[in-house]
């Protein structure tokens, strides 16, 4: 059998340092380099097609199997599979990657070959945290990948680049070795590091409120929830747009996976026991969070706050624990990673031409910009949660997921798609509308071929996902239904 999670994997790695070969004699080859990086993108997107073609929806087992000896004195393995809940993540993280090498063709001019090798070699691991079964290589793959994203944000970036990577870095990695303990724990349990085994070992409840808590510090801050949120907007702010598309439209969904991949399987009743506690938090970071993006002045800090908003609606998804809310959830996270990615590459359109994020620079764009008013407002009414756009799905499901708990908490949760109609067109508005006050938007240029086909993909991606989810909800809803029969049950 074609080995297609590993070539996922290491298809763009090696194109990576491919691009780097290539690319060692400066700025001078930069052409080369966009098309090499291209090239890559391009391939590592094409091998993860038949995980989504060749993916078998009747049944929970996990597909495309590999497993190897690895490291055989502690029995860790490299050990690969997806089921319905990961393997349009693969896809996802493939598909934004050449975005991000697509959008920088004419952008970056410095450092070319370094800054499309490090999206490429992170796209290659984040396909293996998505696509690992043995604990150990979930972590290595899981910290590997900040050390890119660590260095886009801290070369490519604003002027606090160093602040917002150091801050990036150490919240996130302080999160990830309270996981690496709870990994520990969990080996010296099961006598294994493969994640399937961990499923069925009987824990004290005590003893899962314990790795629930150091579990849930890594992945929370992934998210992030609130109130371990304070990194994103900063991040966000200082990085470069490809840094951003891939933090808001990735990243963050590598948070929310763990939930369930770990937290929810692994330790059913402390997740049922502290299900209030998350559906507060979440609550909160839906509603709050909504408020303080709406108080935004920068465009790029609004939309890190919108997503923050946005992935409370996952978590809340997850800790209902019935099919509508699990299931709208994993489509919020795949409409986000589309719609946020959009987003944010409007919002680098604007930077590259401006220079400037702030919201009160701007106005009356649409005068210079008709297509790209267009594009944008589509994004914006998806972001806000319109039906028939990709943002509407999973909000939907989540509210009707809640309800069938709680009446009123279907009620909070729904407050949100007020608040994101009010802080996306608030700033659409004052963005793109009115007549022109700038001497420099008065001589911007509509979106050229590129950017236009650049939308226009994504465009396309959130209409169908708007207009036709079947396609995405089939190939989760055995695996969900899986995976609420192990939470359902007690180890107790």
């Amino acid at each position: 059998m074609t080995p297609y999670l590993s070539l996922s994997i290491w298809v763009p790695i090696v194109a990576g340092l491919v691009v780097l070969a290539v690319g060692r004699d400066g700025d001078r080859a930069a052409p080369l380099t966009r098309w090499v990086a291209l090239v890559g993108a391009i391939a590592g997107f094409l091998v993860t097609i038949p995980l989504y073609t060749r993916f078998d929806t009747s049944t929970s087992a996990m597909q495309f199997v590999e497993l190897r000896e690895w490291i055989v004195r502690y029995d860790i393995h490299y050990h690969l599979g997806v089921d319905g809940i990961s393997v349009l993540f693969i896809l996802l993280n493939s598909f934004v990657t050449l975005l991000v090498v697509w959008s920088a063709w004419e952008v970056i001019k410095t450092r070319v070959a370094q800054y499309m090798a490090a999206f490429l070699i992170q796209s290659g691991l984040i396909n293996g945290v998505f696509g690992a079964l043995d604990g150990i290589l979930f972590y290595v793959f899981f910290e590997a990948m900040l050390i890119p994203m660590y260095l886009i944000i801290g070369v490519w970036g604003g002027p606090n680049r160093v602040y917002a990577a150091l801050k990036f870095f150490l919240y996130t990695l302080v999160g990830s070795l309270l996981m690496l303990v709870a990994l520990i724990y969990m080996y010296s349990a099961a006598d294994s590091f493969e994640i399937l085994d961990w499923y069925q070992v009987p824990l004290a409840l005590t003893t899962q409120k314990l790795l629930f808590f150091a579990f849930f510090m890594a992945f929370a801050v992934k998210v992030p929830m609130w109130p371990v949120h304070t990194w994103l907007p900063d991040a966000h702010v200082e990085a470069p747009t490809g840094g951003s598309v891939v933090l808001a439209a990735i990243t963050l969904k590598i948070g929310a996976y763990g939930f369930l991949r770990f937290i929810l399987p692994i330790l059913p009743d402390a997740s049922r026991a502290l299900a209030p506690v998350v559906i507060t938090l979440s609550l909160i970071a839906v509603i709050y969070i909504g408020f303080v993006a709406l108080a935004q002045t920068d465009m790029k800090k609004l939309i890190a706050y919108s997503s923050i908003s946005h992935m409370g609606f996952v978590t809340l998804g997850f800790f209902l624990f019935n099919q509508l809310g699990v299931e709208g959830a994993l489509a919020q996270m795949l409409s986000h990673g589309f719609v946020s990615a959009a987003m944010f590459l409007c919002v680098g359109v604007l930077y590259d031409r401006m220079h400037s994020r702030l919201i009160a620079d701007y106005g009356g764009v649409v005068n210079r910009m008709p297509k790209f008013a267009a594009f944008m407002m589509l994004f914006a009414m998806a972001n806000a949660g319109l039906p028939a756009t990709s943002g509407f799905v999973g909000e939907f499901l989540v509210i009707l997921g809640a309800v069938k708990v709680n009446f009123w908490l279907g009620f909070g949760a729904a407050v949100t798609m007020i608040l994101g109609a009010a802080y996306t067109l608030w700033m659409y508005k004052r963005v793109i509308f009115g007549d022109v006050g700038n001497a420099h938007v008065a001589e911007l240029d509509d979106i050229g071929r590129r950017e236009f086909w650049l939308l226009g993909v994504v465009a396309a991606a959130v209409l169908v996902m708007g207009v036709w989810p079947r396609p995405f909800i089939d190939v989760m809803h055995t695996s969900v239904a899986d995976l609420l029969a192990l939470v359902a049950r007690s180890k107790l």
